[in-house]
């Protein structure tokens, strides 16, 4: 449960326990390897996510109609990956017991015989297995550790440096659910999103980001926290080669919800130039989030941020929001209640209900039937 102080908006205080996302529980047999630590101390994780895309696939994606309006990722039951795989264990898994007798041995035992393994099955299970090697993690190094395997580019997998447990005011080092579900979105519908310029608020580790610059001009990631920004810099760096066929370029900013203007302290690591708010003021045709609604304050300051920067968009802009609903009992209702998404639906609706004579806001959901290519649970309440 999280709760921000009652000080100026300016100056928030989070007060939480642990907060750990669960995407990686869902990859298991993806590499999950502890890097370095980071300049706050807490552990580093490289993982490696694979993108279930080919040429043929994106070639053949079915279009969907194009909306110019705000919109919102609602909630399927989703998991068709699955079901193949689940099948084909269940077959895997399932005896002939016609035929077989059951051998015990004198206590009751059943008696397995197996066949006499050869040297040539020792060493194929032995190259299977990942070389370990010693690492001595360094604090705040960002290129502290890079193997072999690291240096090696593949087409078809999104290198990510995260962190797994954390607590509340740092849950942007963490990979979320929704993230790849605005991914999967950005990768089905990649031709609306050629050569467009793209800022995402509240980036994160960079991942949507990153899959956006495979097809965009230019995307602008913005988050908060020079560390979290650093991070975000470094997986945009892991990931260069995913976005150098297309010519896209990505930017880490920083972009605070809580103040109203840009920062363009020349000093500071992670400023706005003027050419920069220029050119995203001028050029800027949409606008994303993933799963930064969890807290009514911060809701409430992005919506304020996302009213003043469309209103000074020199085009009409899309903006697509991906949120995972989060159920939770509250003694305040005696019930389990999703009071983060209740307040996000209401600020939403108040967003287009907005009469101010020069902008209008349309939402609209779109379906998630279209197709999945990240290896993660597309579960219900995304």
């Amino acid at each position: 449960v999280a709760d921000l102080a009652e000080q100026e908006m300016d100056n928030p205080t989070f007060r939480s326990g642990t907060v750990l996302s669960d995407v990686h529980l869902h990859c298991p047999s993806q590499r999950h390897l502890m890097v370095r630590l980071n300049a706050v101390g807490q552990p580093v994780f490289l993982s490696h996510f694979k993108l279930l895309w080919s040429t043929e696939d994106l070639a053949s994606g079915k279009h969907m109609t194009e909306i110019t309006t705000g919109r919102e990722l609602q909630c399927r039951s989703g998991d068709e990956l699955c079901d193949k795989d689940r099948s084909n264990i269940k077959k895997e898994g399932e005896l002939n017991s016609e035929g077989v007798e059951a051998l015990l041995d004198d206590d009751g035992d059943l008696e397995v015989v197996r066949r006499p393994r050869s040297a040539s099955d020792l060493q194929a299970e032995d190259l299977l297995r990942d070389i370990v090697c010693p690492v001595i993690l360094m604090k705040g190094k960002e290129d502290a550790f890079e193997d072999e395997e690291q240096k090696r580019t593949c087409s078809d997998v999104v290198k990510i440096e995260h962190t797994m447990a954390t607590p509340l005011e740092d849950v942007g080092k963490q990979v979320w659910r929704a993230a790849f579900l605005l991914a999967d979105y950005i990768l089905f519908k990649r031709d609306t999103f050629s050569c467009c310029s793209v800022l995402e608020l509240g980036g994160g580790t960079g991942i949507t980001s990153i899959i956006m610059g495979t097809a965009a001009n230019r995307v602008y990631c913005t988050d908060v926290g020079e560390d979290l920004l650093a991070m975000c810099e470094q997986n945009v760096a892991l990931n260069k080669h995913l976005m150098e066929p297309g010519g896209g370029e990505i930017k880490v900013k920083e972009l605070d919800w809580l103040k109203d203007e840009f920062c363009t302290d020349p000093e500071a690591p992670y400023s706005w130039s003027e050419e920069e708010i220029a050119d995203l003021f001028d050029h800027c045709s949409v606008i994303m989030a993933a799963d930064v609604f969890y807290d009514d304050d911060l809701t409430d300051a992005l919506f304020r941020t996302l009213y003043r920067i469309t209103h000074n968009l020199t085009n009409s802009c899309t903006v697509y929001l991906a949120l995972e609903k989060r159920l939770n009992f509250t003694l305040r209702h005696m019930d389990v209640t999703c009071e983060a998404y209740s307040h996000f639906r209401n600020t939403l609706n108040d967003l287009e209900n907005l009469q101010d004579g020069k902008m209008k806001y349309t939402v609209e959901p779109i379906k998630l039937d279209f197709c999945q290519f990240l290896v993660y649970e597309r579960i219900e309440q995304l």
